[in-house]
């Protein structure tokens, strides 16, 4: 090769390599994709926990409708609820939140919010599952058994109380959130969720004798009273 072409080499390169664009568009991708996958994840993460919080509410109002309207139908007599009554619609509710792994990650508690003898609001009974060790709110089993002080449940702009002769059906749901990327878009969160019904047809709220309002005829059902933790 002719010396001076050897010499005007470099220059040229140097003005191929300025005039060369192709990789503009790589470099650009590579400095914006941190900045998108952080914004990508921090979405996916909101859109979960929105989609995670309306089905634990659904999930919390579908279980106080079915208890409304759940029991041993007769033409003789009041509407029995029974311990079968209750594990039918705790086991539909687990069904129904499969995906969450709600008794897993989380507790529900069913109380059935009733007048006392005064008039006064009272706890008659309550059944829980779920392995989170939480309790009620508004106290456990018996909460307001005998006079007027136990204001009712739920919050106090909006108190629930059960009517004369009739029964609400008040359920709880607390559950972990298990977020899909740990902390690192949002911190630890419990969601929690309630919802009531009153109960719709003319049910026995004295229960059997010596019981706490729920029949349990044979073969006995598991009564999942809320001193157990568990996933049914």
């Amino acid at each position: 090769m002719h010396l001076k072409s050897l010499k005007k080499a470099p220059g040229r390169i140097m003005r191929a390599l300025r005039a060369d664009t192709s990789g503009i568009a790589m470099i650009e991708f590579a400095y914006a994709l941190p900045l998108l996958m952080v914004v990508g994840g921090f979405g996916i993460e909101m859109t979960n926990l929105a989609t995670v919080n309306q089905s634990v509410s659904q999930s919390a109002l579908a279980l106080a409708d079915n208890m409304s309207r759940v029991g041993a139908q007769s033409a003789l007599s009041t509407v029995q609820i029974r311990e079968s009554d209750i594990n039918d619609s705790f086991i539909g509710l687990i069904r129904q939140t499969s995906t969450l792994n709600l008794t897993s990650n989380g507790r529900v508690i069913l109380s059935s919010l009733e007048q006392n003898a005064s008039g006064g609001q009272w706890i008659h009974w309550q059944r829980c599952i779920g392995t989170k060790n939480v309790a009620s709110a508004y106290g456990p089993q018996g909460t307001g058994a005998t006079g007027t002080s136990f204001a009712g449940m739920g919050s106090a702009s909006a108190r629930i109380t059960a009517p004369p002769g009739a029964a609400v059906m008040f359920v709880e749901i607390v559950y972990d959130y298990p977020a899909l990327f740990g902390t690192m878009f949002i911190p630890a969160r419990t969601i929690r969720y309630e919802a009531s019904f009153v109960v719709r047809d003319d049910r026995d709220l004295a229960g059997p004798t010596g019981g706490d309002g729920v029949y349990n005829p044979n073969p006995a059902a598991t009564s999942y009273t809320c001193n157990r933790f568990t996933t049914t």
